[in-house]
């Protein structure tokens, strides 16, 4: 972890979840400005712990690996699982979260000179045998009838039964969720304070300071295409500029469509969606790159402001 001085503030720089982040503070309370970003540091690492498929032991490696056993939901995961659920209804199953069997087929790494070899087809049909939201058992305290597309407080605890071989994967949530999370922290211990939440590029707002944020070149990823404005809400992004594959000159994005099993075909390079918090700007951006060559029309549809690259 870092603290710099600013012509607005202080920056906290520090790293979680295979990514660089940051919180931008203004204020020139020093102490204020350490406290607010080991606080953000903290919640990264606990969300990180609990929920990153990479991690051996921790709660979604032992749901994993439950073998149709019933798990027990504390209210924040069943409220994710809610959430998730949502979307893989409103995405008529292009956003699902039990694509975790495709993934492990795929090797994506950072960098334009990589080279890898495909999964094979007979992989990948297999893999797709394991992937469908539809195949989750829960008890009847999961209630998913919410309405909002944003995690909703639950109650009582229900819990899951994940099918054997079945694979779960927060990796489209729990980043964006992260960017929320240490947001409202933000606003309780320093509601008079503005803060600028930066999570890998997931963005989140505290206060009224508008900001402004670069929206990634996927060409020249040391510059910004252009800017947008953010003085409340959130701002996430999707992309393939960081994340993918490739094989004899074709390259190949790590946004997989569930239902073929191949990295989605005709996608933009990248998406970045402005809403009212980031867990829903994410699945907006995830869901847009998922549409592929249907991608402005379908964020037309939603009347939210967006900038798509191509």
């Amino acid at each position: 972890m870092s603290l710099s001085r600013t012509d607005f503030g202080f920056r906290g720089r520090f790293r979680a979840m295979a990514s660089p982040c940051e919180l931008l503070i203004a204020s020139c309370d020093e102490r204020l400005a350490l406290s607010l970003t080991q606080a953000a540091i903290k919640e990264c690492q606990r969300l990180e712990q609990k929920y990153s498929r990479f991690l051996t032991g921790n709660w979604l490696w032992q749901l994993n690996h439950s073998a149709g056993a019933p798990v027990m939901l504390d209210s924040e995961a069943a409220a994710l699982l809610q959430f998730a659920k949502r979307c893989w209804q409103l995405s008529e199953g292009l956003f699902d979260i039990t694509a975790g069997p495709l993934l492990a087929l795929w090797c994506f790494e950072k960098g334009k000179d990589s080279e890898t070899s495909l999964p094979s087809s007979t992989d990948i049909k297999k893999a797709l045998s394991r992937v469908g939201f539809q195949h989750l058992k829960f008890s009847s305290h999961f209630d998913d009838r919410a309405e909002d597309t944003s995690p909703q407080e639950i109650t009582e605890p229900p819990w899951i039964m994940l099918p054997e071989a079945m694979q779960l994967d927060f990796g489209g949530l729990v980043k964006e969720y992260a960017a929320d999370r240490v947001a409202e922290l933000c606003m309780i211990r320093a509601a008079a304070t503005e803060v600028l939440v930066n999570l890998g590029g997931d963005i989140a707002v505290s206060g009224k300071k508008c900001w402004q944020v670069g929206i990634e070149d996927p060409a020249n990823l040391d510059r910004a295409a252009e800017l947008m404005s953010l003085d409340v809400g959130a701002l996430a992004t999707s992309g393939d500029s960081r994340r993918f594959i490739e094989h004899q000159g074709r390259r190949f994005g790590h946004i997989l469509d569930p239902r073929s099993g191949y990295p989605v075909q005709d996608a933009p390079h990248s998406v970045t969606v402005k809403a009212a918090s980031c867990i829903t700007a994410g699945m907006l951006a995830t869901l847009a790159m998922l549409k592929g060559a249907e991608a402005e029309d379908f964020l037309k549809v939603q009347q939210l402001e967006h900038r798509i690259i191509r």
